[in-house]
């Protein structure tokens, strides 16, 4: 007996170590042949312990749990076993018998020794042990007993999934705040982190609860390539390890036929990603069913007992967006939207999610990833303020960017994205890859345009600042180059264009600067000054420099940092020729203009003209919509002009893009103001000119209660708050930049009816505004109001930082 054990010991060892390096067949296929080579050998131990004779193989049965029980053994990997019995048969020395020649191979061993009652109860006590069970496949003796017990496991797991699927759910949230996200790490534990083995065991373990299931494209592919890596990693080391050390990952590249280490971890990180937002889609529709199954009411019988749930109504769908609306807390494609004709619906779609603090479902993203044509280039000016307006989102811009991420709706907007996708930073400063750290600088930048005059070239430079890594060279250089192409792609105009090129190049020159050279000498100013060239580039170039330290980690931001970066900024500003913001008010009126404003004159009433803005389209036609209109309004000056104007175009769910203020006297007899918009719908068709203008009279003579109708509006369509904006900033210009008038900025995130209450907070104050600029830049507005007191004049100082306290707190 001792004699035959020793023999299958024997043999047993030497077919594994051959499995082991045969370099011909590895993967899937290894894993397979090297879990079927150790059934054969733990088969033949549990046969020869339990002795020849009807009864062997009865009343016992060997089952084999976790990822041995899935067929998927690694070189390393524990072997999982439960010997499993009915309570009659002597247990103890066939236990023995199995155990110890694996211990004296050096194998790792899970065992445990239960009968089936047993086997179920430490399943309901102990979550992982209940995983471990729904995975359990038949090795040795009495088949029955292994059918029995997975027929009860799967059974009780289905009908316990209500309350165990969220503690599965607490239990992998919890191992991610432990391990951190796989896709991130330069040394990532491929089991435990997010995005590791475990989730994707966890997804089949929701797969098999029949509540929900993982969106499977790709999933299988992903999970296949970690526990490849796992198997190199674990003949490279000789080791049980999940760990992907640094000093391991170039053999362990080689072991796998890839080019280098990084190369390792990009394919890694891809992976990760993959199960990451598959999870994430998973668990959503999971919440989604448990909150279902909870509110859902059941009907009453004639005699009190249930009969089943009542028919329930279709879910509400409340509009957001052109064609994208929220459904059970997501955001969904609307009914009419048509993804096939509107190239820029994904952009509107993952804007509006963003913007909603929602997630952009699954479904939606597909439908667009199949059927969405290609964006013209240039973009429209459509497409540009959504991009700019989902970066502004903040934190809720990362889930909607990953979701368009993983069906490869990123790379087709911005194919030089392909590039940095994944790509790992070989820098323990870093937190993330480098597509990941450029959107988390666009998150921190949306924190930080308040203190710009450009908020979307602040944005738009933080997503692309480091889009020349994976290049040769100085990634800053290169940089310079892609983003002249990726910002006239975009739309941007050459001006812009410039700047944006300027601030790749150097946004590392501030704070490069700050740290390492002597702020006293006249030359490293001079030097600073020369390259960024005005103080509107410089403010642009201070808070990407904030953003880009912000989105590296921990250590690359500091008091420290901030106070050098703050007083070289400060002293190169004062270096600087600061010249003039042009004065609203100074330009003649055009002969329309002109036309309207004798009209407004002589009847009194508001007079307005609207005029389609288009450009070509992809197919020659023009896209009005799209673009929206100009509208010239015309109506004698008065208090409160603004915000009553404002506040009737956010009755018509009118989106004011970009406005101009101005008035004059065109007849001798009195001042009227003209205000000129750029106004697009946030979803439907656009007014009616005739009722527009009614309901502007009704305003401007009192009958129209614009305040109520604003309330009503809101109170029938809720707007989510899922952002979390900074807070509106109202500052006083430098006296010089308007020699007869005041000018007040403010900015501010943009929502529906801000400009009517910035309106009423202006008009709160006392003052009088003469003239204005308005102009929405992606998620922001930045206005600029040029106000006098009540002699016509400019604002003593004292007075202007009160009135700008004052409307701030207002808006507030």
């Amino acid at each position: 007996m001792t004699d035959s054990v020793d023999e299958q010991d024997g043999s047993y060892a030497a077919a594994r170590l051959r499995l082991l390096t045969q370099e011909a067949e590895s993967g899937p296929p290894r894993r397979a042949a090297l879990a079927a080579l150790t059934d054969r050998w733990l088969a033949a131990l549990a046969g020869a312990a339990a002795g020849p004779g009807p009864g062997g193989g009865q009343g016992w049965a060997l089952l084999a749990v976790g990822g041995y029980g899935r067929g998927e053994l690694s070189p390393r990997s524990d072997l999982d076993l439960v010997l499993l019995h009915d309570g009659a048969t002597e247990i103890a020395a066939l236990a023995d018998r199995v155990w110890y020649p694996v211990w004296d191979q050096g194998l790792a061993l899970d065992h445990s020794v239960r009968t089936p009652a047993e086997a179920r109860k430490a399943a309901g006590e102990d979550l992982k042990v209940q995983l471990g069970l729904l995975d359990a496949r038949h090795i040795a003796g009495d088949p029955a007993l292994t059918s029995g017990l997975r027929s009860a496991v799967l059974a009780d797991w289905r009908n316990q999934a209500p309350a165990r699927l969220p503690a599965l759910h607490e239990m992998c949230q919890e191992r991610a705040e432990r391990q951190g996200e796989l896709s991130y790490l330069l040394e990532p534990d491929l089991k435990e982190a997010r995005g590791g083995l475990r989730d994707a065991t966890a997804l089949r373990a929701v797969a098999a609860s029949w509540l929900a299931d993982a969106p499977r494209e790709g999933l299988e592919r992903a999970r296949a390539q970690l526990l490849d890596a796992r198997d190199a990693l674990h003949l490279v080391t000789g080791r049980a390890t999940d760990r992907l050390a640094l000093q391991e990952q170039d053999q362990v590249a080689a072991a796998l036929g890839l080019l280098d280490a990084d190369t390792l971890l990009r394919q890694v990180y891809e992976a990760a990603r993959r199960i990451a937002y598959a999870s994430d889609v998973t668990w959503r529709e999971v919440g989604r069913v448990l909150r279902a199954r909870q509110s859902r009411p059941r009907r009453r019988g004639l005699l009190g007992r249930g009969r089943g749930p009542m028919p329930q109504p279709a879910p509400e769908r409340v509009p957001l967006a052109e064609g994208v609306v929220e459904q059970e807390g997501e955001a969904v494609l609307a009914l009419t939207a048509k993804p096939d004709r509107d190239p820029v619906l994904p952009l509107r779609a993952a804007a509006a999610a963003a913007q909603a603090g929602l997630p952009l479902s699954l479904h939606a993203v597909r439908r667009l990833a199949a059927a969405a044509p290609p964006m013209p280039v240039p973009w429209p000016a459509e497409a540009r303020e959504l991009l700019l307006s989902l970066l502004g989102s903040g934190e809720a811009t990362v889930p909607v960017w990953e979701a368009l991420e993983a069906e490869g709706l990123v790379t087709r907007l911005l194919p030089d994205w392909e590039r940095v996708r994944c790509r790992p930073q070989r820098n323990a400063v870093h937190r993330f890859t480098v597509d990941r750290h450029l959107v988390e600088a666009a998150v921190q930048a949306a924190g930080l345009t308040r203190r710009v005059g450009r908020p979307d070239l602040l944005l738009t430079a933080a997503l692309l600042h480091d889009i020349g890594k994976g290049w040769p060279g100085d990634h800053s250089e290169a940089g310079e180059i892609i983003v002249r192409d990726v910002a006239a792609r975009i739309g941007f105009g050459p001006a812009d264009v410039e700047t944006l090129a300027l601030l790749v190049r150097h946004h590392l020159l501030l704070i490069d600067t700050a740290t390492r050279r002597d702020l006293d000498d006249p030359e490293t100013i001079r030097t600073v000054a020369a390259a960024v060239r005005d103080t509107s580039t410089l403010e642009l170039l201070a808070a990407l420099t904030e953003a880009d330290a912000l989105a590296t980690g921990p250590a690359a931001w500091s008091t420290w940092r901030a106070s050098l970066l703050a007083d070289l900024t400060g002293r190169v500003a004062d270096a600087l020729d600061t010249g003039e913001l042009p004065d609203s008010g100074d330009g003649e009126p055009t002969a329309e203009e002109e036309r309207l404003a004798i009209e407004a004159a002589r009847t009194g009433g508001p007079v307005l003209a609207l005029r389609a803005r288009t450009e070509p389209g992809t197919d020659g036609e023009e896209q009005d919509r799209k673009l929206g209109v100009e509208l010239l309004l015309a109506v004698p000056d008065r208090p409160g002009l603004v915000a009553q104007a404002a506040g009737v175009l956010a009755l018509h769910r009118l989106t004011v893009r970009a406005a101009d203020l101005r008035s004059f006297d065109p007849v001798g007899e009195g001042q009227v103001a003209l205000l000129g918009w750029r106004v697009s719908a946030e979803y439907g068709a656009l007014p009616e000119a005739t009722r527009l203008r009614a309901d502007l009279a009704r305003a401007f003579d009192g009958s129209l209660d614009i305040e109520a109708r604003l309330a009503e509006r809101e109170a029938a369509y809720p707007r989510r708050r899922g952002i979390t904006a900074p807070p509106p900033r109202v500052t006083v210009a430098p006296g010089h930049t308007s020699q007869t008038a005041t000018v007040l900025e403010v900015r501010a995130h943009d929502a529906p009816g801000l400009l009517h209450r910035i309106g009423l907070a202006l008009a709160a104050t006392g003052v009088t505004v003469r003239s204005a600029r308005i102009s929405t830049l992606g998620a922001d507005a930045v206005d600029a109001f040029y106000v006098v007191g009540k002699d016509g004049g400019a604002l003593p100082s004292a007075r202007a930082a009160e009135v700008a306290r004052q409307v701030e707190e207002g808006l507030r």
